[in-house]
């Protein structure tokens, strides 16, 4: 039996691809569905706010 990395999401929702992008001094969180988190100074925390918007 193959190994799984972790629990593949429900056939009917759309996978979430989070990615960060900077702009000037600041960084956001992107989604493909179009989602898109606050801007903030710290990139930790724009990779939690993206982690945490995966996990819905």
């Amino acid at each position: 039996m193959a190994q799984q990395d972790g629990p593949e999401p429900p056939p009917n929702l759309p996978e979430h691809r989070t990615t960060t992008m900077e702009k000037g001094r600041f960084c956001m969180a992107h989604c493909s569905c179009g989602w898109r988190g606050p801007a903030r100074r710290a990139r930790s925390q724009a990779r939690t706010d993206a982690e945490r918007h995966a996990m819905r």
